[in-house]
């Protein structure tokens, strides 16, 4: 089943860049990355309460609060880079180059996490590092 979320997951981000590109045509990209930001608060906390998982905060620990907090902040700022460089660039080069986060997490999944690669996560990695850099290359 998470192949499945992980593919809606890349329609959706690829709609995203898409919509906000149109979207944001004459405004700043931090207000768009805060209208963007508020909708979706919204609807993560109605999927929240309408699934009843609202009453699970009280069972967060300091160490869920902390990096749940980092990986917020660390969203945002991948938001407000994102928006500030499809707002200058097109969302085609800009989309790839955002890519490189595969390849990043990769890396940090495997010092970080300690998760293993195999043959075909090191070939893909390699491809994928190769098609930003034909991408970006003038």
């Amino acid at each position: 089943m998470w192949e499945i979320y992980a593919f809606l997951s890349a329609l959706f981000a690829a709609l995203t860049a898409i919509l906000a590109k149109v979207g944001m045509k004459g405004v700043d990209s931090n207000l768009a990355t805060a209208i963007r930001t508020i909708v979706i608060v919204v609807l993560a906390w109605a999927i929240v309460f309408m699934s009843g998982k609202h009453n699970d905060i009280a069972s967060l620990t300091k160490k869920n609060w902390l990096f749940l907090s980092l990986s917020g902040i660390a969203t945002g700022l991948s938001w407000i880079f994102y928006y500030k460089a499809i707002s200058q660039g097109k969302v085609s080069q800009v989309s790839l180059i955002d890519k490189s986060s595969i390849v990043l997490t990769l890396l940090l999944s495997f010092f970080i996490l300690g998760e293993q690669f195999d043959l075909k996560t090191v070939i893909a990695s390699v491809l994928i590092v190769s098609g930003i850099f034909i991408m970006i290359w003038k």
